[in-house]
């Protein structure tokens, strides 16, 4: 009977060595796709912040990261003293800057 049954032949396997060049092909793909998806545009985010915090200045309307709106009457170099409403004045480190406000925005101060 074993004239019906043929014989399974294998292929022979690569002899197991280092991985192949198509292994660092795709490592190297994912890296540049994390790079234009992720490193990039965070690094960008990050350039665009510490300039507008290192422009900010007397008389400039800003929002912190807790939510205050105000007006910076004194600017040092690490801290900013922040008018909220008249007489209430309180100080904020120049990194707590969320965002610069349009001049004219806060007219009730």
């Amino acid at each position: 009977m074993g004239f019906f049954i043929s014989d399974a032949m294998a292929a022979p396997q690569p002899a197991a060595g280092a991985p192949g060049f198509d292994s660092f092909i795709f490592v190297l793909l994912l890296f540049v796709i994390f790079y234009f998806m992720i490193i990039r545009p965070q690094s960008k985010r990050q350039k665009e912040q510490r300039n507008m915090v290192e422009a900010l200045g007397n008389g400039d309307e800003i929002v912190t990261n807790g939510g205050l709106v105000g007006k910076i009457i004194k600017a040092g170099e690490v801290y900013l003293s922040v008018e909220l409403a008249n007489g209430v004045e309180v100080k904020v480190q120049r990194t707590a800057i969320a965002q610069v406000l349009p001049k004219g925005t806060l007219k009730t101060l």
